[in-house]
């Protein structure tokens, strides 16, 4: 359990001297140590020397909220100034890196605010700041050390202590408390928390009143987030958030461990060691994620340096080895050199095809094979529809084969709408046609939604050979008109086509219907079988119970701020229901040997 440190004594083990945070001297030297032989280390090196001379070309940071809402774009434009110019300053020692690095804190420093009424801004500019004090200290003037530390005092910790406090001098500043973060259990938490850590660390030894109030509360705020990884290590705002959450914990354990080595038992929490596993596993063989939640659109997996982070702490060949493959399609950051894993001589071979995360969100991967482009994948959802920045999406699921997504989640839509956040029952979140079960690939019943409150659990999870399955209890979310729903995905033909059954149990009639959402080109056959057609490839989606009839139409088209659906086309089929109904929908892909024959249907008690 976390260990809540005792303020007096929290400075005691406190690492003399800068720099001290995330990249001390003598782990660099370890670094460069290992780059004389390391090739791998010699062209991550070569990227990121290369990136930092693109940043010494940038425009000085402007105090700029283009949205009239968030500084967050200039905030992490200075974060990433940071890490590139600051390793290649301490990697190579040339000055034209140092220059504009001083610049940019500096510049941030004498911004009138941070911005605290989107805290995240103020968070991340503190990790800057304060990252570059450290780095950059023995280089700094002393007008300089007194510029920094006064824009990180008060444009930072001094806000972030006011936050704790939730009743500080600069409370007025907002329209509602700007502290809330520190009790919430989403990504805001680590955020905050662990970039104000930062700041404070930077400055410790000079002002240690920040460090002694901040740390400690920040130890009993972070559990409240870190516990949303558990027990499997996934993340219920979906996989972008586990990104961002994953990050800014691995900026602030990472700061913990180098200044004060500790982590004050944070670590131990269920499900941190197991999440570099998550973005591994909801990557389908196209490289994009199961979408779930507010995430991008067509949102891909990209090198990410948190896992570098949990792949050493946790030991895991099967983490590093697969972030070194994903860097070797792309590039690497700052980040994963200050962060640097070896590339394990073999990787993990026994990697499970299906997987199964378990937690406020559920969902569960099944796959033909790993290391195949045109291998089967299907992701499977369940959980919890009011989950930070959840969507009315309980029983959706995702599709790739041959290459291509052909059952897609669209995504967010734009923040700035009008109540985007107004998740309440009718609230105006609902409206919105991307984040109602409408655009999202699972049933509606009559004209209506699935309930914002509702949560659902997945009841049966298999993985036996070629037998994949899960089963999900979806009765809540429709628990107005249905006692009783319930949704099955399964790989069957030797994983080579998906069956998606739905057995929904309404009460009074009323009409159930299928759909999904693409952007490949739709023939309908018959009213029941149609075939999807991208580049040259096809999957046939045949409806094996009687009473169906497909339609096709285009999804709602939308004016901005609305993001565009051009393009998206749905598939559907309706069933009426009077009392029983089953749904059975099989999706076969034609592969060079044909496609699957029908599978049998059975009750998905007796799959």
């Amino acid at each position: 359990m976390p260990q809540t440190p005792d303020p007096e004594t929290l400075l005691d083990n406190l690492r003399p001297g800068h720099p001290r945070l995330i990249l001390t001297d003598d782990h660099l030297a370890k670094l460069k140590k290992q780059a004389e032989t390391d090739t791998t280390l010699q062209t991550y090196i070569t990227q990121v020397i290369a990136q930092a001379d693109e940043a010494t070309t940038r425009d000085p940071l402007e105090h700029k909220i283009p949205d009239g809402i968030r500084l967050l774009g200039v905030s992490r434009d200075c974060v990433d100034r940071i890490y590139r110019l600051g390793v290649a300053w301490r990697w190579t020692g040339d000055h034209k890196y140092l220059k504009p690095a001083i610049d940019a804190i500096v510049r941030a420093s004498q911004f009138p605010d941070w911005n605290p009424s989107h805290f995240l801004d103020t968070a991340e500019m503190s990790h800057a700041v304060g990252l570059g004090y450290d780095w950059f200290f023995d280089e700094l003037t002393d007008d300089h050390r007194t510029i920094i530390k006064k824009g990180l005092i008060d444009n930072g910790l001094q806000i972030g202590l006011d936050a704790y406090g939730g009743d500080g001098p600069n409370e007025p500043r907002r329209n509602r408390p700007y502290g809330w973060w520190k009790d919430c259990d989403h990504n805001w938490n680590q955020v905050c928390n662990c970039g104000l850590v930062v700041g404070a660390l930077a400055i410790a030894e000079t002002d240690p009143e920040y460090a002694k109030a901040i740390i400690p509360m920040a130890v009993a705020s972070l559990p409240k987030a870190l516990k949303m990884y558990g027990p499997d290590g996934a993340w219920a705002e979906g996989p972008g958030y586990w990104d961002y959450a994953t990050r800014y914990t691995a900026y602030g354990f990472k700061a913990l461990e180098t200044a004060l080595d500790t982590d004050y038992g944070l670590l131990d929490i269920e499900g941190i060691s197991e999440a570099g596993f998550a973005p591994i596993h909801t990557t389908g063989p196209t490289g994009l994620y199961l979408n779930y939640a507010d995430s991008g659109e067509r949102n891909a997996r990209r090198p990410m340096f948190q896992v570098f982070w949990l792949a050493d702490v946790f030991k895991s060949d099967f983490m590093a080895a697969n972030e070194h493959e994903l860097i070797k399609q792309s590039q690497a950051t700052a980040q994963h050199v200050v962060w640097y894993v070896p590339r394990p001589d073999s990787a993990d071979s026994d990697r499970p095809l299906d997987k199964q995360f378990r937690g406020p969100v559920e969902v569960v991967l099944m796959r033909s094979a790993w290391d195949d482009p045109n291998a089967l994948f299907v992701g499977f959802k369940a959980g919890y529809n009011q989950a930070n920045h959840a969507h009315l999406d309980l029983g959706n699921f995702e599709l790739d084969v041959l290459g291509i997504r052909w059952i897609r989640d669209l995504g967010s839509d734009h923040y700035n709408l009008p109540n985007y956040w107004e998740k309440e029952k009718g609230g105006r979140r609902w409206q919105y046609w991307r984040l109602n079960a409408h655009s999202h690939n699972v049933i509606t019943i009559g004209d209506g939604d699935q309930d914002p409150d509702a949560e659902s659990q997945m009841t049966r999870f298999v993985s036996e050979g070629d037998n994949a399955l899960a089963i999900v209890d979806l009765t809540e979310a429709y628990a107005d008109v249905a006692s009783r729903v319930l949704r099955g995905v399964r790989m069957v033909d030797g994983r080579r086509a998906v069956l998606v059954q739905d057995e929904v149990t309404v009460k009074s009639p009323t009409s159930v219907t299928w759909g999904i959402t693409t952007d490949t080109d739709i023939e309908l056959v018959s009213d029941t079988e149609a075939v999807l057609s991208h580049g040259g490839e096809r999957l046939r989606v045949s409806v094996l119970t009687a009473g169906a009839t497909l339609s096709s139409t285009y999804a709602p088209q939308t004016e901005p701020p609305h993001y565009s659906n051009e393009g998206v086309k749905r598939l559907e089929s309706t069933v009426e229901a009077e009392n029983e109904v089953t749904i059975v929908v099989q999706l076969s892909p034609e592969w060079p040997d044909g496609h699957s024959p029908d599978a049998a249907v059975t009750p998905l008690s007796d799959w």
